[in-house]
């Protein structure tokens, strides 16, 4: 009767996994076969089975291209700068968040800073573009007390910036989620004998709440850094102009290019298995240096 109920309670666990699992298959899993296409000259027509093989010609292609390095260094400097930034915006907003003592308050700054991640960048891009345009409003405000204005959004220096801010402004209240669901999971047991020997909020938060995250922490910039040259092919398309092409054409806007609208669609297969590639390297091997240096690792 025991095994009988066991074996019950397995199937509506599977049962309940099944559309989860059923999407990774579908959508995640199953369009990897079509990475075979970088290897073949593709035809649209002839589909995969009847496209002529040419082995690493579209990779040959790829780095004879000096567009391809182009696009590889803003990639990689966009990304660089994200994950500089990014990675540690959240921490420090769940870190402030959990040592508010009004719950009321606490729940109302959390819905504040939650509502940016559900705006699509159609609506994010467009109210940004407009504060920092020219005659926007933050030029506006310059002005009046003598800074000189500046068009952030299509001057070169500033564009990635622009990318930046956007990005942590939208997605940070989102970040946040995980490292409080940590928090929440310290024992406060840890606090009070801090308390007893005299630590204050700081050396608490240094001794024991950093320590504490630094597995979630660890996951989380490792799982960050295999996506380095991935960028929001959204945000960027929306921001993007001829002014910042040379600084703002990434990968992702750069295959949108070529292979949807422009039908090469072996050579930015091509591109897509590159960054895969780096990024898989980049994850096994500061998986590696993590594991030796601070104990902690993917697995």
């Amino acid at each position: 009767m025991n095994k009988r109920l066991v074996l019950r309670d397995k199937w509506v666990l599977i049962l309940f996994a099944l559309p989860g699992l059923l999407y990774f298959l579908l959508f995640k899993y199953v369009p990897l076969l079509g990475n075979v296409i970088a290897f073949q000259d593709y035809n649209i027509f002839k589909g995969i089975l009847h496209s002529p093989w040419v082995g690493f010609a579209q990779f040959e292609r790829m780095f004879g291209f000096e567009d391809f390095y182009e696009v590889f260094r803003n990639s990689a400097k966009l990304g660089f700068y994200s994950l500089l930034f990014g990675f540690p915006a959240p921490i420090i907003l769940a870190l402030m968040l959990n040592e508010l003592k009004s719950m009321a308050f606490k729940r109302i700054v959390q819905t504040v800073v939650y509502m940016p991640h559900f705006l699509s960048w159609v609506i994010v891009g467009s109210i940004f573009i407009n504060l920092l345009a020219y005659e926007g409003f933050i030029n506006t405000i310059a002005s009046q007390v003598g800074i000189a204005k500046v068009d952030y959004v299509t001057h070169e220096n500033t564009f990635i910036a622009v990318l930046i801010s956007t990005g942590i402004w939208k997605e940070v209240g989102w970040g946040t989620i995980l490292y409080l669901a940590a928090l929440s999971g310290i024992n406060p047991n840890f606090y009070e004998a801090a308390m007893v020997d005299g630590a204050g909020r700081w050396r608490q938060m240094w001794s024991i709440t950093l320590p504490l995250l630094m597995p979630t922490m660890v996951v989380v910039l490792l799982l960050s850094i295999g996506h380095i040259l991935d960028a929001n092919v959204e945000q960027v398309l929306i921001f993007l102009n001829p002014l910042v092409r040379d600084v703002g054409e990434v990968f992702d806007t750069y295959v949108y290019t070529f292979g949807l609208v422009g039908g090469q669609y072996s050579y930015t297969t091509a591109i897509a298995l590159f960054k895969a590639v780096v990024g898989i390297v980049l994850v096994f091997g500061l998986n590696a240096i993590s594991r030796k240096t601070t104990g902690e690792s993917l697995y």
